[in-house]
């Protein structure tokens, strides 16, 4: 496993990282498996674990921290986030001084401990001024809670809204972003990834694998796979994925892979490392196996003959999208 640092700042994280956003916890040979995969992460090089308040009402928090108990808190680095709702009341939910505080206080004892290494706004709040969101989080590092801030799914206006505001009250800086970056949906590097390095902002990126997509199991023609995203997910976010283009692009896809020899989901996020800007791909893994098969991904360079076919294969053009 290959590291490294968390933008400018000094802090180490894993190239590939274990998510736990889709994590089945429903049931004791579930939880079994997840340990198993926790466990498996950390004898694979893993350092970075990625959860938020949300996840499972709470219990994906509760969860890791059970999980990595066995483990010296030196030995990882855990992030959570904070804004969907989580409370009864008005103030439930968003990026007010008072949530993010109450929030704050719940996730650490969901986790059982003392910190947090990164703490994220899992999305935008427009109901509350940036600037006493950055303020708040700030604080929250000086307290001791959390080590380093950032956020996901936030515009380029609302991230330069947000390093006007450290850098004009003088705060902590933001160090972090996490914004979903993968073959099939690039718009960070149209302005966001040219931001965080003028800033010196590390990112570490989610659903590197579209949903599943780019694992090549969804193919043109076939029927889904059993128990695959797409016959369970609520939101359908996968389902929107399968489009005849798409599925012709992974099509393509799966003989690039094929001629390096690696599947094409370890293509697929050897293929996100090849940006410097990009500190961590986050990954979920239902089982041991995609863990160890993720991992394969760190240190794997890709041919420039294969990234000049992947680039006419994806045809990327820049565009506007709506953003969280």
């Amino acid at each position: 496993m290959n590291y490294r640092n968390l933008g400018k700042w000094g802090l180490k994280v894993s190239e590939v990282a274990l998510g736990s956003w889709v994590t089945n916890l429903s049931g004791g040979d579930a939880q079994e498996v997840a340990q198993r995969t926790v466990n498996a992460a950390f004898d694979s090089g893993v350092n970075f674990f990625d959860c938020a308040d949300a996840y499972s009402g709470g219990e994906a928090e509760r969860f890791l921290g059970r999980a990595l108990k066995e483990h010296a808190r030196h030995e990882y680095v855990l992030s959570s986030k904070v804004f969907f709702p989580t409370m009864k009341g008005a103030n439930g939910w968003g990026l007010s001084r008072k949530h993010i505080i109450e929030q704050l206080d719940a996730t650490l004892k969901n986790l059982k401990l003392d910190y947090v290494d990164l703490y994220f706004c899992h999305r935008f709040d427009p109901t509350t001024p940036v600037e006493e969101t950055m303020q708040t989080l700030s604080d929250m590092v000086a307290a001791g809670k959390i080590l380093y801030y950032g956020v996901s799914e936030w515009s380029p206006v609302q991230l330069s809204e947000a390093f006007a505001a450290v850098e004009k009250l003088h705060l902590r800086p933001l160090s972090v972003i996490q914004p979903q970056y993968n073959m099939m949906d690039r718009y960070i590097e149209d302005e966001i990834m040219a931001l965080c390095a003028k800033n010196g902002a590390g990112i570490t990126v989610f659903s590197p694998l579209a949903q599943g997509l780019l694992t090549g199991k969804y193919r043109k023609g076939a029927p889904l796979p059993a128990g695959s995203r797409a016959t369970w997910q609520a939101d359908k976010q996968i389902n929107a994925l399968l489009t005849e283009d798409n599925l012709d692009k992974v099509e393509a896809l799966l003989k690039v892979a094929e001629g390096l020899n690696v599947p094409l989901s370890v293509l697929a996020l050897a293929w996100i490392l090849r940006k410097k800007e990009v500190c961590s791909v986050i990954t979920g893994a239902s089982k041991p196996e995609q863990l160890l098969s993720n991992v394969q991904a760190s240190g794997l360079c890709i041919p420039k003959d294969a990234l000049d076919e992947i680039e006419g294969i994806l045809n990327y053009h820049p565009f506007v999208r709506k953003i969280g």
